[in-house]
């Protein structure tokens, strides 16, 4: 005799992803909530309304449908990335605490989208686990909602996927796919870079979403003891960005994520150098470096030490745009600036003593 088997006695619950899609979509279609109101400022509340105004099928069909017409902009190109938080995962898995790793999510693609000098215009998830519990995934989707506001940009789709023997207990992992615009005339690179542009450099709110299979190493018999450090969501730069963007001639942005200033040549020409000044690492990289006997320049090429985000500027711009960012409420500092190489073969970085 047959054995008697269906969908959900082989592990998958389609019902618990129909009812988060519901629930989705019954968050989206809300005005505001007050909570909302209190984290999220006016202005990006303005453009959250604009941006779903431009959305013609979002959450819960096959596929959504969104208008990118601007008057503004002459030559458009749409911008696209994707990424996901590494094995940052397990931790959240082992606090079982999802209400900061969708933040995360978004801001490693939007941070890496502005990079170009475009403008997010939305965002899609994606969500896997071994059995799909609503409470994680409300936590997860509400912070992915969030994160979305604060970078301008509306969650307009996703996937939720149940696989059990895939994952276990409480792991699970996600992906992030955003898209925006840039006019082709006023993109940001390489190409606009040259000798005697100055650096600015925004902090970063900790590790990140990157080095996390080393930092599991170096705290793991302290996870409890340094909760904060290891769950500290990713800054989110977007509006530093969008705001600049407006008044100033920006040559190229750089996101530091994996590989530290490893980064940086991404957007150097290669005739080019970044020429780095010292900084002071804080505490919670000073931490990793004591535990893990790694070199000053090892830590730079593995994290981002303090430095999140960096602006490459031209020099009479500097102060202005200093100013700009500390009203924004980042903090920064002026970390280097782009010099010629003295031959082909040199370091496309060079670090002061």
């Amino acid at each position: 005799m047959a054995i008697q088997m269906d969908y959900k006695k082989s592990g998958v619950n389609v019902q618990a992803g129909d009812d988060l899609v519901d629930w989705l979509n019954e968050e989206q279609n809300e005005t505001q909530n007050q909570t909302e109101n209190i984290l999220i400022n006016q202005k990006n509340n303005e453009i959250q309304k604009k941006l779903k105004n431009r959305v013609v099928s979002g959450i819960g069909g096959f596929a959504a449908l969104f208008n990118a017409q601007f008057d503004d902009i002459k030559k458009p190109l749409l911008v696209s990335c994707t990424d996901g938080v590494g094995t940052k995962v397990k931790i959240a898995s082992y606090f079982n605490d999802y209400s900061t790793v969708g933040y995360d999510l978004v801001a490693m693609c939007a941070n890496d989208l502005i990079c170009t000098g475009g403008r997010p215009l939305f965002f899609l998830d994606y969500y896997a686990s071994g059995k799909l519990n609503l409470t994680n995934a409300k936590q997860f989707l509400t912070s992915v909602k969030n994160a979305c506001t604060e970078s301008q940009m509306i969650l307009i789709g996703g996937e939720t996927a149940e696989m059990p023997g895939v994952y276990h207990e409480n792991d699970f992992d996600c992906a992030g796919f955003s898209v925006g615009i840039v006019d082709q005339e006023k993109t940001w690179g390489a190409d606009k870079v040259s000798d005697g542009d100055m650096i600015i450099g925004l902090a970063s709110s900790g590790f990140h979403s990157n080095g996390y299979s080393l930092l599991r190493k170096v705290f793991e018999n302290d996870f409890d003891k340094y909760r904060e450090w290891l769950m500290k969501p990713t800054r989110l730069y977007v509006e530093a960005a969008v705001e600049l963007n407006k008044k100033f001639q920006i040559k190229a942005a750089c996101h530091i994520t994996g590989g530290g200033i490893e980064n940086i040549p991404r957007v150097l020409p290669v005739h080019l150098k970044a020429v780095l000044k010292n900084w002071i690492m804080p505490e919670c990289f000073q931490y990793v470096q004591q535990k893990s006997g790694m070199t000053s320049d090892q830590m730079l090429r593995t994290l981002n030490c303090g430095q999140g985000f960096l602006f490459i500027v031209r020099p009479q711009d500097v102060s202005e745009i200093m100013i700009k960012l500390s009203d924004l409420g980042y903090e920064n500092s002026l970390l280097g600036e782009i010099k010629n190489k003295i031959d082909s073969n040199e370091d496309s970085i060079e670090l002061c003593q």
